[in-house]
């Protein structure tokens, strides 16, 4: 513990002894007792207040190679979610244990679950999703949209038909495949957007709608490609035992 810290625990005894509180000490521990005979332990401020923010794998990674007061203390990060990645310190010998860095994903709003018309799920599918086949069909089916009638007479609960348009005036009925494989923008750039499978709905007025159909199991995925990116760009430091990656 340094001298300001020091400092500041003696300040705070003072402080409490004038105002009529008593400090005393057991086995190094401070223990203060107030009038009305209450003991509080005297938890010493040698924690960081703040921890470091960051949107980024690559912030993270630069940040705790570049950590030369941390060199001789094990830190551990830990892969919260797919959009959340945690730094800590080790326990201090009150049980404590330091945030030293939060890593937040800053990614796009996607819209599951709702409606939208062309013009939207359009715009939606190009700038929030990665380009992958199946993106292209759906791109293709909402962008030839000829009626405004989704035909519901040959809805089987899976896929649907739609008439587009396949020429300067011709029009096809086409079944759209379901469920399709999408892989949205929805953890760190740094690692694979992992790819699930979606339910592709559409209703008249040529609304569109995309509906998540794996149960989260995306979310593992994720969790795993994150952790894996780090324990690669920590392998020294995994190796030496300094760094220990959690999912």
């Amino acid at each position: 513990m340094d001298l300001t810290v020091d400092v500041i625990n003696k300040l705070k005894e003072i402080s409490d002894e004038a105002s009529n509180n008593k400090v005393i000490n057991i086995d190094g521990r401070n223990y203060c007792i107030n009038g009305n005979g209450d003991v509080r332990l005297m938890l010493p401020k040698n924690l960081s207040e703040d921890s470091v923010q960051l949107n980024t794998l690559t912030g993270l990674i630069d940040i705790v190679k570049n950590m030369p007061e941390r060199k001789n203390e094990k830190l551990y990060i830990q892969v919260t979610s797919p959009t959340m990645v945690d730094v800590y310190g080790g326990l201090d010998s009150y049980g404590r244990r330091e945030q030293l860095v939060c890593s937040r994903a800053v990614l796009p709003r996607i819209d599951f679950y709702q409606f939208l018309d062309q013009e939207e799920m359009n715009i939606t599918l190009q700038s929030k999703f990665v380009e992958n086949p199946d993106r292209e069909i759906i791109l293709k089916v909402i962008g030839n949209l000829e009626e405004k009638t989704v035909h519901s007479a040959n809805d089987d609960g899976v896929s649907q038909s739609v008439n587009i348009k396949t020429g300067v005036a011709s029009v096809s009925e086409v079944k759209v495949p379901n469920p399709v494989t999408l892989a949205p923008y929805r953890t760190f750039a740094e690692v694979t957007q992992p790819a699930s499978k979606f339910i592709f709905r559409m209703k008249n007025g040529m609304l569109t709608a995309i509906f998540e159909a794996d149960g989260g199991a995306w979310k593992n995925e994720a969790m795993n490609s994150v952790a894996t990116y780090l324990e690669d760009n920590f392998a020294e430091e995994v190796e030496s035992k300094h760094v220990v990656v959690i999912s």
